[in-house]
């Protein structure tokens, strides 16, 4: 059983988040669908993923700001509402052509960029310190549940009412979201901008926090540089492995990314209902053996019939030991960093890890034309491996983040 002492306000948030999960789901499976049915292109699929990835890139920094500067509470509500508002309206005025869709497309990701400058800053203050690692795993919980069981019911739901059916499941799951959001009890002093200068010395100043503090620096380098090797192994590699190299199904594909994600989940039930904040102390080891399971998907083109099964199980384990790892690492930069400066520095941490991740993508696009998935999964994980040798050297430092003594500041 897992222990629900983690507060009214953290399950008020927890319950929002998971609601607009769920709409955002469906339509992140309608849209790609629509896109394809209406252009069969994809490069007009590229063209919207872009609309999605630039806006947060430009104004991240900027959102970061008003994150830190204005009641997180009101952001978060406002820009629930607001973005269930434009879907109701496009939905209403049959706004559905593809040129209506990207503009709709850049909007949403306006929003959300301010809205999770919000969130990110707000959450660490709604839950004890000492629980926060198990807080942050059941949040992330029902994300994957929704990520196992959304992509069929959003092609369910676009079979049966397409694209309009989806932005309209979005659009109520936006106001349910909000719903919840405005029941947190959460008071901010809100400190309102006259200038754009203030602007920049915002900013200046969650740059200057950074470069300052000695933990933080390390943890955002190590997870920028590990973010930007291994990105490609899950998004490129394994793909290109199990379909073109091992030649498994659709079926068997399919079911490929279901393991890791059941993995996840499994190591998320830990953290949550026995780990807790131990698993802040596990960062390094869980490293240490997801790049081991990553390091021997080296050896299933070697291994026939045998090769899909043993996938099936280093990717669940490697999905359990991506989460003993991810949680600690974002739980102790949450713990490391002011309220105050919070949403600022984690909008810089952000904006840093998209620029760099398509950058790792296009380098490891066309080394694996040249040299092939075996070589490349050497090349990703063993650089990956002798980076996580060389921060051994900081563990105790790293490690002690969180643990230091002092009052909490819990919110409700």
């Amino acid at each position: 059983m897992l222990d629900t002492g983690l507060g009214r306000n953290f399950w008020l948030y927890t319950v929002g988040r998971w609601i607009s999960q769920a709409g955002w789901v469906i339509q992140d499976v309608a849209v790609p669908l629509y896109v394809l049915d209406q252009t069969g292109s994809g490069a007009m699929m590229s063209v919207f993923i872009m609309a999605e990835l630039i806006p947060r890139l430009l104004l991240n920094p900027i959102a970061g700001v008003i994150g830190d500067r204005y009641n997180r509470k009101h952001l978060m509500v406002g820009f629930d509402l607001a973005r269930g508002i434009l879907l109701f309206g496009v939905i209403a005025l049959g706004m559905l052509d593809l040129g209506s869709l990207l503009i709709v497309q850049v909007l949403m990701s306006v929003m959300g960029t301010f809205f999770s400058a919000g969130i990110t800053g707000m959450f660490p203050d709604l839950v004890e310190k000492e629980r926060l690692a198990q807080a942050n795993s059941v949040l992330q919980m029902g994300g994957q549940v929704l990520r196992i069981v959304g992509p069929i019911v959003g092609g369910v739901i676009y079979a049966f009412g397409g694209i309009k059916l989806a932005l309209l499941i979005n659009a109520a799951s936006f106001f349910g979201s909000g719903l919840f959001d405005v029941l947190i009890e959460y008071p901010w002093e809100t400190r309102s901008i006259s200038s754009i200068r203030e602007v920049w010395e915002d900013m200046a100043e969650g740059f200057r926090f950074i470069k300052a503090s000695r933990p933080v620096v390390l943890l955002m380098v190590y997870a920028i540089i590990l973010n930007t090797l291994l990105n490609p192994v899950f998004t490129l590699l394994i793909p290109y492995m199990t379909r073109v190299v091992l030649g498994l199904s659709a079926v068997q594909f399919g079911s490929v990314g279901t393991a890791a994600t059941v993995g996840a989940l499994a190591g998320n039930l830990l953290i949550a209902g026995k780990l807790k904040e131990r698993s802040e102390n596990l960062l390094f080891k869980a490293m240490f053996g997801q790049l081991t399971l990553m390091l021997l998907l080296a050896v299933l083109p070697s291994l026939g019939d045998a090769a899909y099964p043993l996938l099936l199980v280093l990717l669940s384990m490697a999905g359990l030991c991506n989460v003993l790892v991810n949680v600690p690492l974002f739980t102790k930069l949450q713990k490391a960093v002011p309220g105050e400066l919070r949403s600022r520095v984690f909008s810089a941490f952000e904006t840093a890890v998209m620029a760099t991740t398509p950058l790792g993508m296009a380098i490891a696009g066309p080394l694996l034309d040249r040299i092939g998935p075996v070589p490349l999964i050497v090349a990703t994980v063993v650089p990956s491996m002798l980076v996580s040798l060389y921060y051994l050297r900081f563990k105790e430092l790293l490690l002690g983040i969180g643990f230091e003594k002092g009052p909490d500041e819990v919110v409700g």
